[in-house]
């Protein structure tokens, strides 16, 4: 029993590994497969075999370019929604379990003082490209700058002549982490109440069961009457005023 449990986790081991090349390389060959593995060729048909039962990945030929050579397009295999969903939520149980651990250790600061330290990289490298934006443009541009990471932001005004703005970000890579440590969410709200320099308010999130992270962005002409830069998180019960009010009970996370 014990050896048939190492082999069987082995074989799972070494079809990681080939998936984790096709997701990182692109569509590869068999044969560049092998040689990168050291596997021989029925070997990894098996492992090719068993991944495209399980839906992790798909095939297509080659393209051709130029004068087409004799024979068959070489078979290449790449990798689906499926396959890499599978790698994301990976990621994600090991960057819980490791912020559950430090939580644990340290105490809910030490996880809050890990999401400050995360989200000031993302603010040191959008902060030039805000604030050499126009005034008016300046969450178009974080938008933008969002989207380059995988955020899939857009930008949109507010409802009513001074409703000021709000940043949608469609996609959210640490979602799942999120959903168990807000404290992501709201380093990144406070993040961007100081890239635009005018009190921001998260809406929605994700990561709490919304289709999309909303924050709503003060208009700068009332942003000026306040602190600047400052973000605010609802209390339980508080709705937000607008034709786009979103209720929330504390902080979506």
């Amino acid at each position: 029993m014990g050896q048939l449990g190492a082999h069987t986790g082995a074989e799972q081991n070494t079809r990681a590994r080939i998936a984790r090349l096709i997701l990182e390389n692109g569509p590869v060959t068999a044969a560049s497969l092998g040689g990168s593995l050291g596997l021989t060729p029925a070997a990894v048909r098996r492992h090719l075999d068993h991944l495209l039962r399980e839906g992790m990945i798909d095939t297509r030929l080659a393209r051709v370019y130029g004068n087409r050579s004799r024979g068959r397009p070489a078979r290449m295999f790449a990798i689906t929604d499926a396959g890499r969903s599978a790698f994301e939520h990976a990621y994600d149980d090991l960057a819980a379990s490791a912020l559950r651990f430090l939580e644990e250790q340290a105490g809910p600061e030490a996880v809050s003082e890990f999401a400050r330290r995360q989200v000031a990289d993302l603010e040191r490298r959008y902060r030039p490209v805000v604030t050499s934006a126009p005034l008016a443009d300046r969450v178009r541009a974080l938008a933008q700058a969002l989207s380059v990471d995988g955020y899939a932001a857009s930008a949109s005004a507010g409802p009513g002549p001074s409703a000021g703005e709000q940043l949608c970000q469609h996609h959210c890579p640490v979602a799942h982490v999120a959903a168990e440590y807000p404290q992501l969410c709201e380093a990144e709200t406070e993040a961007f109440g100081r890239l635009l320099g005018t009190p921001v308010q998260r809406l929605a999130t994700i990561a709490h069961g919304d289709g999309i992270c909303t924050t709503h962005v003060t208009a700068r002409s009332i942003g000026r009457a306040g602190s600047s830069g400052t973000t605010k998180t609802p209390a339980a019960g508080d709705t937000v005023a607008g034709d786009n009010a979103t209720e929330v009970g504390g902080l979506s996370a």
